[in-house]
Order: structure tokens, then C-alpha cells, then sequence
């Protein structure tokens, strides 16, 4: 029987025939499957690195044009006349300010300060999940308004961690700021425009 069966051939079994496919076709389906997340993951990897060299690219932009304002104005405003820009609504005046941005809260340099570096530090983390170009810009204008005015409350007179910032913009019936305080709030509007619209950092949309 042993050599009928040898030389006839085993009958096929439909069921195992069957089952025999449907193996094959779920092997091929999950090497698709692993090829697409790789392609994904592939792509994801370049398109997020481009998004954190934007953050840095507008930090770095947004900070020089503070920390040069402040150089110009520091050697040729401060302790001179204002200069009238716009008649009486914008002159460029320079002033010392030891609180936050706009004048505000003079007596807690040192706790502003140590928000300035905490945004900072959170931004930098943030990065690492950052896929969306809005965000970039948003995030860039913070961390560069929030160096800028860091770097003032570092190395500027009185002291380490109490210096005052450079302001000079100062519009009519309104308090002075500078080109650090500028960037933060437009990065701060930025960022709460596209919470609005549920656009979070990793370029995913959600809605409530």
C-alpha cells in the first residue's frame, strides 16, 4: 500500500490546500505591510529633521536681529534724545527694563529668568516630535525671543540672571518692548491659531 501510495501520489486535501494559501497570502500581506511602516518611517525621518532645522533656522534669524538691535541701540541711542519714526506714534527710545516683556512685574528678574530657560529647555525637547512646519516657525519665534531676552538677563548690568532687557520700540500710549518681545508674541499667536484649529506639533489633526 506504502508503494501504491509512493507511486500513485497522496490525494490533495482541499482544506489543507486551503490553508496552505491563505498562509502564503498572510505572509505576503504582512511583508507589505512591514514595507509601507519602512517607507513611512523613512520618510517621517528626513520630513522631521527639515522641521527642526526650520525651528532653528527662525531661532537663530530672530535672535541676531534682536541681539543687533540692542548692540545699535545700546551704542547709539541709549542716553541720546528718542528718534521720532512715525511723528509722536513710534519713536525708538532706549530703556532698561528688569521685568518681563512690556515692563511688567520689575521686581521678579530672577523668576523670569528662570522661565526664560525652562521654555527654552521644553522647546528644545519638543523638537524631537516636531513634524509640522507652522509649529516650526511658531516654536522658532519663541525660542529665539526667549534667547534673546535671556541673553540680556545674563550678561547685562546689574548682575547674572538680574540684568535689564534693551527695549527702545516704543509706541504711543503703549510700553516699551523690543524685536525678543515681538518674536515671543508672535509665536504665542501662532501657536494658539493652530490649537484652534487642533493642528498639534507631530502634524497630526484632531478634533474636539
Amino acid at each position: 500500500m506504502a508503494e501504491a501510495e509512493r507511486i500513485i501520489g497522496t490525494p490533495e486535501t482541499p482544506g489543507a490546500d486551503r490553508d496552505g494559501q491563505d498562509r502564503a497570502e498572510h505572509d505576503r500581506a504582512e511583508e507589505v505591510r512591514a514595507d509601507a511602516q519602512d517607507a513611512e518611517a523613512a520618510a517621517e525621518t528626513p520630513r522631521g529633521k527639515r522641521r527642526v532645522a526650520v525651528l532653528f533656522a527662525v531661532a537663530v534669524v530672530a535672535y541676531a536681529l534682536d541681539l543687533i538691535s540692542k548692540m545699535i541701540v545700546v551704542a547709539e541711542l541709549e542716553h541720546h534724545e528718542p528718534i521720532e519714526i512715525i511723528g509722536d506714534w513710534l519713536r525708538f527710545e532706549a530703556i532698561r527694563n528688569a521685568g518681563a516683556a512690556f515692563g511688567f512685574g520689575e521686581a521678579f528678574t530672577v523668576i523670569f529668568t528662570l522661565i526664560a530657560a525652562a521654555v527654552i529647555v521644553v522647546i528644545v525637547r519638543l523638537a524631537r516630535k516636531l513634524y509640522s512646519l507652522p509649529w516650526a516657525i511658531a516654536l522658532g519665534l519663541l525660542l529665539g525671543g526667549a534667547l534673546g531676552n535671556l541673553t540680556d538677563r545674563i550678561f547685562r548690568s546689574p548682575g547674572v540672571f538680574r540684568g535689564a532687557v534693551v527695549d527702545f520700540i516704543a509706541p504711543k500710549h503703549f510700553a516699551v518692548f523690543n524685536l525678543a518681545d515681538s518674536a515671543i508674541v508672535c509665536g504665542g499667536i501662532l501657536i494658539v491659531l493652530l490649537s484652534f484649529r487642533g493642528l498639534d506639533p507631530d502634524g497630526t489633526v484632531h478634533k474636539d
